[in-house]
């Protein structure tokens, strides 16, 4: 991902922001962002908050998990799916205030998803 990140703007300086995952602190990505000449920005330790991916799994848990039984492995992921593919849809409304970026703002930082 990091090579890939890298060719998109070549001149310009590229911040990658991280959660803590383990695989994400090992020495080869490390390595790899130090030749590549890009920051790597790690989000703090236990901050759900500040990651989306951590907010909309928090959603998709509580629609699909608590206080609700599945009869076998395959109606669990039928609802997880489902759940996710109605996030366009009918979770919309929910998810918009959710998954708002209201956070500080850097001027002039362009935000580029691989």
């Amino acid at each position: 991902m990091l090579e890939k990140l890298s060719t998109l703007r070549p001149t310009l300086p590229v911040t990658v922001v991280l959660d803590n995952a383990r695989y994400q602190r090992c020495a080869w990505v490390q390595n790899c962002a130090e030749k590549l000449k890009m920051e790597l920005l790690f989000l703090p330790p236990y901050s759900p908050n500040l990651n989306l991916i951590e907010r909309l799994w928090k959603f998709v848990k509580k629609r699909c998990l608590y206080a609700k039984y599945y009869r076998d492995f395959s109606s669990f992921t039928t609802a997880i799916e489902r759940c996710l593919q109605d996030t366009h849809t009918i979770h919309a409304k929910a998810l918009n205030s959710l998954l708002r970026l209201n956070f500080q703002t850097l001027p002039k930082a362009q935000v580029v998803t691989a």
